[in-house]
Formats: structure tokens, sequence, C-alpha cells
């Protein structure tokens, strides 16, 4: 099972939330779209920015968008001149249609050695400019432990140092328990584009477990803030 499902997805509503936040009957599919287009959109421009999250938070016409970065001088730029525009190009190219406003807020990741989706985005870059594999994913193995995981498991694969026969190939350090619920897992995947074909790249972390009083604990501190 730990093999065929998403551990973010097997997680959701236990260790893990959900990315969009709204509710619609009649305008599911339409917001759904509109959603999966923000984020390809986003995730093309600010390539490089080591985004970790987008997330879209909705209330009547008003749109939220949350954008969750360990570079955050990047997506701002020089006097606020980067997030403008980004949203002169969010609202020209994927919300036209929109009637009400929407804003853009930027927060910092703190332990970005510690998030599967920037992890895996430099495992791509390496890949793409062409460092040895194995060197990647040890010194990647090597940063993420030190950041204090306790697990992680980096796996690639396709036609590695283009071989004829495409293969899979993986590394892992520590434990990563994909069936119990209340463990921490952080999972991404991608694809490396190279002159060979294209290469995938999948990206376990395990932080520690996460027990229901410390998640009462921390909401109460969120609501104190």
């Amino acid at each position: 099972m730990g093999r065929k499902v998403n551990p973010k997805v097997f997680r959701i509503g236990t260790t893990q939330d959900w990315k969009s936040k709204w509710f619609s009957r009649k305008n599911y599919s339409k917001y759904l779209k509109q959603d999966t287009k923000i984020r390809k959109f986003l995730k093309k421009k600010l390539k490089g920015a080591s985004v970790a999250k987008i997330g879209i938070e909705r209330s009547a016409n008003n749109i939220n968008i949350n954008i969750h970065t360990s570079k955050p001088g990047l997506v701002i730029g020089r006097g606020g001149a980067g997030a403008d525009q980004l949203k002169k190009e969010l609202k020209s190219n994927v919300l036209k249609k929109l009637k009400g406003s929407f804003k853009v807020n930027i927060t910092e990741v703190s332990k970005p050695n510690l998030n599967a989706e920037i992890v895996c985005q430099s495992v791509i870059e390496q890949i793409e400019k062409r460092i040895p594999f194995r060197r990647v994913m040890k010194r990647t193995l090597d940063n993420v432990m030190k950041a204090g995981a306790k697990g992680a498991r980096i796996t690639v694969s396709g036609r590695l140092n283009g071989a004829e026969i495409a293969r899979t190939e993986k590394l892992s350090q520590g434990q990563i328990p994909l069936h119990t619920l209340r463990a921490d897992v952080d999972y991404s995947r991608g694809v490396a584009a190279t002159t060979y074909g294209s290469i995938g790249v999948r990206v376990w972390i395990y932080k520690g477990e996460i027990f229901d009083d410390e998640k009462n604990n921390n909401n109460n501190l969120n609501h104190k803030k």
C-alpha cells in the first residue's frame, strides 16, 4: 500500500492539510480548473525560486494565493517590483474573468532541506546540469539528515548516465514508516529533462511522529498569536 498511495494524500486530515481551502456546489469544476491553472503558471514563472507550496483560499469572489518559498527575495524583487509584476501577469493570463479581487502572500520556508518539494527541485536542477546522479543523491541525503530529518529516501529512474536500458536506483537513510498515519512524511516527485530523455525523481522525508496533543498545542499557540 505504501508504494501505491501518495504519502501526502494518504495523510490528509490527520497530519497533512489541503492545499486549496474553499467549498462550492455550483462552480466546483470551474474553481478546480482555475486552481490548476494558477499553480501551473506560478510553477513555470517561479522556476528556480524554490517554491515549496502554493496554497489557495477563496471567500465569495476573493482569492488569497499563498506562496511558500525559501527564496522570498527572488519572488518579491527590489522594492516589491517582482510581486507587483507577478500580480499583473496573473491577472492578464489566468484571472481575466475574475470579478472580485485577489491577493498574493509570500511566506518564507525556514528549513528548506526538510521540504520534499524544494529538495526534489534541487535534485532535478543538478541532474539537468549533468552532475553525476549518485553524487547528487548522496550529497542531498546528507544535507537532509543534517537538517534534522529522521529518515529520507531519493529515487531516480530513467536512462541514467545515458544507458540504453532504463533503470531505477534509490538511496535512503534512517527510517520511513509509510503505513503509520501519525508519521510526518513529506513527499514530492518531478521530472528532469536531459538530452537522453526524462528522468523521474521522487523524494520522501520523515520528520518524526505527530500526536493529537502536539497538534492541539500548536493550534492553541497560533490562535493566541
